[in-house]
């Protein structure tokens, strides 16, 4: 009995799911650098922020977008270098992820165990406490 082979998807199917990923980036930050976030009045405020007085692990991420947008780096590492520092990852990863589909092989696999997690999550934690400090004010927004 014989089997039937399915071909492989198409190029342009395959670019189908980076590329709305990609457009669908694109488009948040071209939102984030044409509006600007420090202008009172068009995004929330921060909810942690005005409840605790405290400023949460994303406080001033918008703002470090919208410096990125208009090739401030220095800026936007002021704002948040944490957040700066995920839009650098997400840009590897989705770079990897484009050129692996355009090659024909799987997308990108990350095998994450639980303490990668558990870094990451001490990270993040770390950051938040430390830029909450007066020590630590080079890491608030």
């Amino acid at each position: 009995m014989r089997q039937s082979r399915t071909a492989a998807p198409s190029l342009p199917r395959r670019l189908a799911p980076p590329l709305a990923v990609g457009a669908g980036v694109a488009a948040a930050f071209a939102r984030v650098g044409a509006v600007d976030p420090g202008t009172p009045g068009h995004y929330p405020a921060c909810p942690f922020l005005r409840l605790t007085g405290l400023y949460c692990p994303a406080c001033g991420g918008l703002r470090g977008a919208h410096a990125l947008v208009h090739g401030e780096l220095l800026t936007a590492l002021g704002a948040n270098a944490l957040a700066v520092a995920g839009y650098a990852a997400f840009a590897l990863l989705w770079g990897t992820w484009l050129a692996r589909t355009v090659r024909g092989r799987a997308g990108v696999r990350l095998p994450l165990r639980a303490a990668h997690w558990w870094a990451l999550g001490a990270a993040v934690t770390l950051f938040t406490v430390v830029r909450n400090l007066p020590y630590g004010s080079v890491l608030a927004p």
